[in-house]
């Protein structure tokens, strides 16, 4: 425990080594958005991977695993799942473990370094999220927006990002601002212009819904292998390959 509010940094996917303290990977567009729908519909956890390989290798060994996600955006062939809250919002996932590969989010969680306390998040959970940190009392809390490339983009979870950091350090934003800034992203673009089939206009709408969700989504560790569980419960074993 320490006095003060922490400091904190926004850092992006090529910067996940560096990053220290208290570590929460945003991805707004969509990645984290379809995780809580995930928790929401009952799943019980969700094992983070970068590469789509790894995920089938994971379904080998657990048949009843059930895989998520995207490559690009695009869902993936042989994947159970895309990664849309739209699409998983009805579906009843009580007690389903699934396993999740996307472009940006999942591989930032699996880039974090080993044993660093870890929440991924979203507009969705925001609040739950800030308050989870802040129960720790971090001196240092680290943002990953996922979105950020070298070319820009990413807009919409540096919102996020200052948004919760605000909220953990006592702070306040406009959220109305905040929508904006999500809206006008280039992630948000893909939903105005993209085919609706792979960019549904309910996925953004779904991002939007901000504290929906009361629940934040913490790492665990399973060996080298980052999976999410819905706080306050813990994660039941996963497999291993």
């Amino acid at each position: 425990m320490h006095g003060g509010e922490p400091d904190t940094r926004i850092l992006t996917l090529a910067q996940c080594h560096a990053a220290g303290g208290v570590a929460i990977v945003i991805d707004v567009l969509r990645a984290f958005t379809t995780a809580a729908f995930a928790f929401a519909g009952g799943a019980e956890s969700i094992t983070l991977v970068a590469d789509v390989d790894e995920a089938f290798r994971l379904r080998d060994q657990d048949p009843d695993l059930l895989l998520m996600g995207e490559v690009d955006g695009l869902p993936i062939d042989g994947f159970d799942l895309p990664n849309s809250p739209a699409t998983i919002e009805p579906l009843d996932l009580g007690g389903r473990k699934l396993a999740m590969r996307t472009t940006a989010g999942t591989r930032g969680a699996v880039r974090l370094p080993a044993g660093l306390p870890a929440f991924v998040a979203a507009m969705t959970n925001a609040a739950a999220t800030a308050s989870a940190v802040a129960a720790l009392s971090p001196r240092q809390v680290d943002f990953i927006a996922t979105g950020v490339r070298a070319a820009g983009g990413g807009e919409e979870d540096i919102a996020c990002a200052e948004h919760i950091a605000a909220r953990i350090t006592g702070g306040t934003t406009d959220e109305t601002l905040i929508r904006r800034r999500i809206l006008a992203s280039r992630a948000a673009a893909k939903f105005r212009q993209g085919p609706a089939s792979d960019f549904p206009a309910a996925d953004l709408e779904a991002a939007l819904e901000f504290d929906r969700f009361d629940f934040a989504m913490r790492i665990e560790r399973h060996g080298a292998r980052p999976v999410l569980c819905r706080t306050p419960a813990r994660c039941p074993t996963t497999p291993r390959v």
